[in-house]
């Protein structure tokens, strides 16, 4: 922050240390605020000149400043240490209009490193032949690196521009607290974390879990104890039995796999200038208002040659922004066959991260809307026979071994495509190692004219990285759930891992992505080989961004508001009183949880209640994003859930019945707002430190159903109570959370 300052009776302003520090890049955040006790006729401050600021002296295209208290309004940019003189100057504007504006008597003013130029002065404007305004003006500049600020590189490349709803601008920042500060701050409230934790609510995936335990559960259930002699019957998920013995024929490499009643296609590997084109728009997100994104197609069967779709009753494509529909009904039509279906197939040695990666991808394309399973066939080999395999299992000159391990890998392929066929699934993570060449044509043939195959890579370098993820499998993993000595797991563990490394072939055929050194968020790379259409590129868009590095996510809605308090929805009030004490408390914890996190950020939308709630936490960047904005309630904006239903029965009605697709007239709905968080959770992925996050009740719904895995039906019903901070805790083992209540 900054260092150095130095003040006179009308101008404030910090100014950066000299010299050796200029060289490194920071960035100099620059605070404008103007000061009257007497403001007449609702004018609006406002402040237009040179680039970096405006870039125009056009009054039309000032920048208004937000009104920070009943006397003061503010507005912050940033500009870097080096950049040239900057020439500026205030004018007042009417409220509700744009003209006539009052532009203040005077030179222009200069600012150059922070430091205004020339003699400080009031600003003065002339309303008429007898009536003169007079602001205080104070200028604040505080030097920060581009790591200190751990905001996205889109917010780092946009904070010019300010947000087209209100007027504020998307990056700000507080300088950390002085000695002696104003009275209330936080540091003034004792607040001890242990006191405010409650318990969580109970959750499926809520407590820590082996990953593979969470993926899809074969369709055949064993009765009775597996002996590995074929003896063992096997049960339908229906009820209904197979009483012979279950007999698995790996496919001749010659024929192809087709499921019933599907007509054999073969893909003939075309790409369309549609897809190419797909395939770009699939790597680009909009910071704001949503990014587009694939609605969950139905089937390709359906898709006839006079270009009209028809949707399977059974499989109903769900709500979706025009765009994002015509994206995936132009993929079913330009692409091959089986493109309606996808089987992202792992590949890679054992801890190397496949396992946690699928189950992270499964998260991620559930919470957009697309029906997604993970087929784990290590589950499958332990059902059938059993948990307790020692290394000498996997060894390639094993021939029953091999035998066994590839009639798995067949039925979890099979489950896979029926699921596809029969039920309508969309995308299927195959997750094993298939690690050689000869394994990868077995999958292949059988999902020809089925679905297409993309096979996913992970490949890590780092010893440290697998030498803990092998730690980890021993203590977690089922395989060794019986065995009482580490060590002795260890070491075996270590033994099936020289098998692998003896046959392992990387993937050079068909469609592939490699994931190489990503773990750590920097440093890696990823590459990616005949990869086209709309959902392989947003799948590769997401891989590009996440990593393993651990850091907590604190979700919590803005204080208590004024609309709260009347029963309104919507709405842009401020605080309550006891909202504005749970800001301080707020600031309290923020300062006691992340005291050692001094990369940390914190992200709000950009309506003035969760602006005035993030207000008193100091030392960290705040970053406003339109897309944290409360669900649009349209012309129910301000309303009462009774006027609603006593005004409007049947959107009444009709919300009632169906909330997660219910649209708002004129508004939203939770679909719509789940589209626009998609640039949000890409970015939380992308993050190396902790982001507090200060939003609204429908928003954290949607946020907390991906991190929690939560099906989408359940979003509009998830308690999300106010003055209640949610830790998410992201890490190689997966998610965790704690809650804090800090008021009643």
């Amino acid at each position: 922050m900054g260092t150095g300052s130095s003040t006179n009776s009308d101008n404030t302003f910090h100014d950066c240390d000299q010299g050796e520090d200029d060289q490194e890049g920071g960035q100099l955040y620059i605070s404008l605020k103007m000061e009257n006790y007497k403001v007449k006729h609702d004018l609006i401050p406002h402040v237009y000149g040179s680039v970096p600021l405006v870039g125009s002296w056009d009054t039309t295209k000032a920048l208004s400043m937000q009104r920070e208290s009943t006397s003061t309004w503010e507005l912050s940019f940033v500009v870097p240490p080096n950049h040239e003189t900057l020439d500026f100057k205030f004018l007042l504007k009417p409220k509700y209009s744009s003209t006539p504006c009052v532009v203040e008597d005077g030179a222009d003013r200069l600012l150059k490193r922070g430091t205004l130029q020339g003699d400080a002065r009031l600003a003065l404007f002339k309303l008429n032949e007898e009536e003169i305004l007079e602001y205080k003006v104070l200028i604040k500049a505080d030097r920060v690196s581009p790591f200190d600020l751990a905001a996205s590189w889109r917010a780092y490349r946009e904070n010019l521009r300010p947000s087209t709803v209100r007027g504020i601008p998307d990056v700000s920042i507080n300088p950390a607290p002085q000695i002696g500060g104003e009275k209330g701050s936080s540091a003034s409230l004792d607040l001890d974390l242990e006191h405010y934790e409650v318990p969580t609510p109970a959750s499926a995936n809520s407590s820590m879990v082996y990953a593979a335990n969470l993926t899809e559960t074969p369709r055949f259930g064993i009765v009775g104890k597996p002996d590995g002699q074929g003896s063992a019957s096997y049960m339908y998920k229906d009820g209904s039995a197979n009483l012979k013995g279950l007999e698995v024929t790996v496919p001749d490499p010659a024929k192809t796999y087709s499921a019933a009643g599907m007509v054999e296609t073969k893909s003939i590997g075309m790409v369309s200038p549609m897809q190419k084109q797909d395939s770009h728009r699939g790597l680009f997100v909009d910071r704001g208002v949503g990014s587009p994104r694939l609605a969950k197609s139905s089937s390709s069967a359906n898709v006839t040659i006079d270009h009209k779709s028809e949707v399977d009753p059974k499989n109903p494509m769900p709500a979706a922004a025009g765009a994002v529909a015509a994206a995936a009904v132009a993929d079913q039509m330009l692409g091959p066959k089986e493109d309606g279906h996808l089987a992202i197939v792992l590949v890679g040695l054992p801890a190397r991260g496949k396992t946690f990666t699928a189950a992270k991808l499964t998260r991620y394309l559930r919470w957009l809307g697309h029906d997604t399973k993970h087929f784990n066939v290590g589950k499958y080999r332990r059902l059938k026979h059993g948990a307790n395999q020692s290394a000498d299992f996997f060894r390639a000159d094993n021939p029953e071994g091999m035998e066994a391990r590839n009639e798995v890998a067949a039925l979890a392929m099979e489950d896979m495509i029926a699921w596809m066929q029969e039920g309508g699934g969309q995308v299927g993570i195959f997750d094993a190692t298939n690690s050689t060449s000869r394994r990868r044509n077995m999958l292949m043939k059988m999902a020809e004219g089925n679905c297409k195959i993309i096979f996913l890579e992970t490949i890590c370098t780092d010893r440290q990285i697998i030498e803990r993820n092998i730690r980890l499998k021993i203590q977690q993993s089922p395989d060794y759930a019986e065995e009482a000595d580490f060590e002795k797991g260890y070491q075996d563990f270590r033994t099936r891992l020289d098998n692998y490394e003896k046959v392992y072939e990387p993937v050079d055929e068909g469609s592939y992505i490699k994931v190489i050194d990503m773990a750590k968020g920097h440093g890696g790379q990823i590459q990616v080989n005949n990869i086209s259409g709309y959902l392989p590129g947003r799948i590769v868009f997401f891989l590009v961004n996440t990593h393993l590095t651990p850091r907590p996510i604190l979700l919590t809605r803005h204080g208590q508001s004024q609309d709260n308090v009347r029963g309104r929805i919507g709405g842009d009030t401020v605080i309550s009183d006891t909202g504005e004490i749970y800001a301080k408390k707020l600031a309290n914890f923020v300062e006691k949880r992340l005291k050692n996190e001094r990369a940390a950020s914190i992200w709000t939308s950009t309506l003035q209640r969760t602006i005035l709630t993030a207000n008193p936490i100091v030392g960290f960047p705040k970053i406003q994003w339109r897309a944290l904005d409360e669900i649009n309630a349209g012309v129910c904006d301000g309303m009462s859930y009774e006027e609603i239903k006593k005004n409007m029965p049947d959107e009444y009605e009709s919300r009632k019945k169906d909330k997660l697709r219910y649209r708002y007239p004129r508004g939203e709905s939770y679909l719509d707002v789940i589209q626009r968080l998609e640039p949000v959770i890409i970015e939380l992925e992308r993050q190396r430190a902790p982001v507090v996050v200060v939003s609204h009740q429908a928003v954290l719904r949607a946020l907390y159903a991906y991190f929690a895995d939560r099906p989408l039906k359940e979003i509009p019903h998830i308690e999300m109570p106010l003055h209640t901070i949610i830790e998410i805790q992201m890490g190689v083992t997966g998610v965790q959370e704690k809650r804090y209540k800090l008021m009643d």
